[in-house]
């Protein structure tokens, strides 16, 4: 890294769908760049997804190993930085022993990176949080989410992913109330999270729309959710990191629109008609997939999640930063878009 004058970002979890739509626009916008991955494994892979993103110059931008489990070299991450984005997350397990496996990751790890920010001077924390932070345990909602929800921890039926996020941003505003020492902090959750994938190596975060045009869905639960591009997430976390409003606010990234999965499908059938015939066109009823999510963990959220009321408002962001998404139909088109054009579906006519 070579130039001294810039600012300085460091960015968790470098390899990450979320965190390379973020490192890509920091660079675009005149910052300099610090990558953590828990292995240099990731290294090239991340350099090939900010090359397929258009970056050409990379002597703005390095990579670090740091591991969230461990307090090793976190010091040395961040040295010199301005600010940090905290991407970086336990991945959601499907067969964990007990929920405490997926909890005390997220909050140790989110502890360890507010602690070496403000150890090193760090102006400002943007925490990436969830949307799994803010609607969870709310029965016969009728209003939309905002940001002064959140996710009930007594509930019984949380599950153990939603219960980590949770936990993990109380746990991070915590820190700030109590041992901050003036670092600063926002939160930003965003629901479902679509838009174009750079590598065919990382495209697990849209899994459901490659599946969708796969045809290996043929009928899909009756859940309902809001979606959001990438490329705005991104541009949120940037507006959260330097906009004086922004200091102790957290933000929903949602465009607003709540669809089902039958939508995200018929948007898919509309804009890609050579794949209709590989698009679901019927639900599964509601006590099916909590019948079958008792003998297969991987359904456990999907069972939590069918039928629950899920509108979300994204009047703060709007209002507060100026931030304007586009339509959750763009995102899921261009997501399917980028699958095509990387290989990682084939169109029908070319099987």
């Amino acid at each position: 890294m070579k130039n001294t004058a810039k600012q300085l970002v460091v960015v968790t979890g470098g390899s990450g769908f979320i965190a390379i739509h973020i490192i890509l626009q920091l660079l675009q916008q005149g910052y300099a760049v610090r990558a953590t991955v828990r292995s240099t494994d990731k290294a090239a892979v991340i350099k090939e997804m900010l090359t397929n993103g258009g970056i050409t110059d990379f002597s703005d931008f390095d990579v670090m190993v740091a591991d969230l489990a461990a307090d090793d070299n976190w010091a040395n991450v961040m040295s010199g930085a301005t600010y940090t984005i905290d991407v970086a997350s336990p991945t959601p397990k499907l067969n964990f022993k007990n929920k405490a496996e997926m909890i005390r990751p997220a909050v140790e790890g989110v502890r360890r990176v507010l602690t070496a920010s403000r150890d090193a001077g760090v102006k400002r924390v943007v925490l990436t949080s969830a949307y799994g932070a803010v609607f969870a345990g709310h029965a016969n909602r009728t209003t939309p989410y905002t940001e002064e929800d959140w996710s009930d921890l007594n509930w019984k039926a949380i599950h153990p992913y939603q219960e980590s996020k949770t936990r993990a941003e109380l746990a991070a505003w915590d820190f700030i109330k109590n041992e901050g020492n003036g670092l600063e902090m926002a939160a930003v959750n965003p629901v479902a999270v679509m838009g174009p994938v750079l590598s065919a190596k990382y495209s697990h975060s849209n899994v459901q729309i490659q599946q969708f045009l796969q045809g290996d869905v043929k009928a899909v639960p009756k859940v309902d959710s809001g979606y959001v591009d990438v490329r705005d997430v991104a541009s949120l976390h940037l507006l959260a990191m330097t906009s004086p409003k922004a200091n102790g606010q957290r933000f929903l990234a949602t465009t607003g629109e709540t669809l089902s999965m039958l939508d995200v499908a018929d948007v898919l059938r509309q804009n890609f008609p050579a794949f209709a015939s590989k698009l679901p066109t019927k639900t599964l009823p509601n006590a099916v997939v909590k019948l079958a999510a008792k003998t297969q963990p991987q359904l456990r959220m999907v069972a939590s999640l069918v039928g629950t009321y899920a509108e979300t408002s994204n009047q703060k962001a709007q209002s507060l930063l100026d931030w304007h998404p586009r339509s959750a139909a763009d995102s899921i088109i261009s997501t399917a878009q980028s699958m095509i054009g990387l290989g990682l579906v084939t169109t029908p006519e070319h099987a």
